[in-house]
């Protein structure tokens, strides 16, 4: 009897403790979704509901259902201006996630070899991530200035005088400069994701591979990159997110009007103007803003779930060939 009520206890005492666990779980999470749903989620809902209204003002009144939508997508300028700044914004996407990751990659694959500094480079290599977007575009827009910029000037010191050009001011390179200018701000978050995949892997496998007699390119071919190849797809699905939503950017090297000739518009420039401008001088109303701001989340939703899907393939597919 004794001991009955003893385990009945135990039994009590355990499941109390369970539910407390539970419930201090639950204090927590409900924190991170009350912050999330206030600023993620009820935003991008006010945003859809915002795009079925049209009119003058900041708060639309006029309720037109899908109009802003078929405006967008077939009449003039609307559907000039956006898919225009669809493909700046994929261009834009291509060339940094080529930067990021081609040159992320060695940059890690460098500063994981013990030499004098390495810890020094390491360090350094994310240095310009700390920067503001705002500070690094008007660093980069004074060295490219073509009157006082230090980068022509040193073109020119060097005898490369026939490759000075206005920079931001040629329609076609000025969305290629900013795109290099972004790689470089933001190549720290490629390299320390690569540094910790380069990491993971056990040395015992890299000095088996020495004493073999394979060489650094060897080792990079058929032991480092296949190890890394997940960060690829975690690198990717971030700059693609970072990119489809990108403005400041474009703000401090081009203004918001993504000069020259809207070579420099981006999906983030794009609904600033739209939303934020007065109508006439650029500006669409705030219901045709919300619309291309509900569009942007639809594409960058899609779009993640697709590279997911496609990444995630890959690996399954590695994961075939490893058992084979």
């Amino acid at each position: 009897m004794i001991e009955r009520a003893v385990r009945y206890e135990e039994k009590f005492m355990t499941e109390v403790y369970r539910n407390k666990k539970r419930y201090f779980i639950l204090f927590f999470l409900a924190g991170g979704f009350i912050i999330y749903t206030v600023f993620l989620v009820a935003p991008i809902v006010h945003s859809m509901f915002y795009s079925l209204f049209g009119g003058p003002g900041i708060v639309p009144k006029e309720f037109v259902g899908f109009q802003n939508y078929i405006q967008l997508f077939t009449q003039n300028p609307y559907n000039e201006r956006f898919f225009n700044a669809f493909k700046n914004t994929a261009i834009f996407f291509l060339i940094v996630t080529f930067f990021q990751n081609f040159i992320g990659f060695f940059i890690a694959v460098m500063v994981t070899r013990r030499f004098a500094g390495s810890t020094f480079f390491r360090r350094i290599s994310f240095l310009p991530t700390t920067l503001s977007v705002i500070v690094a575009g008007f660093l980069f827009t004074l060295i490219l200035n073509p009157v006082w910029g230090i980068f022509d000037k040193f073109l020119e010191a060097i005898g490369l005088d026939f490759l000075v050009r206005p920079w931001l001011g040629t329609p076609s390179i000025a969305l290629v400069v900013i795109a290099i200018v972004t790689s470089w701000q933001f190549l720290g978050t490629s390299i320390i994701f690569y540094t910790a995949g380069i990491d993971s892997i056990e040395n015992e496998i890299l000095e088996a591979a020495r004493i073999d007699g394979a060489g650094p390119l060897a080792e990079i071919r058929y032991i480092i990159f296949p190890s890394v190849l997940p960060v690829i797809g975690i690198v990717t699905i971030l700059i693609f997110i970072g990119d489809f939503t990108q403005f400041d950017i474009v703000y401090a090297m081009s203004s918001p009007y993504a000069n020259p000739q809207y070579g420099t518009d981006l999906f983030g420039s794009l609904f600033y103007r739209a939303a934020f401008f007065p109508i006439g001088r650029g500006g669409w109303g705030m219901g045709m803003g919300a619309t291309v701001a509900t569009l942007i989340v639809f594409i960058v939703t899609i779009g993640v779930l697709i590279l997911m899907f496609v990444f995630r393939m890959q690996s399954v597919g590695r994961n075939k060939e490893g058992i084979e």
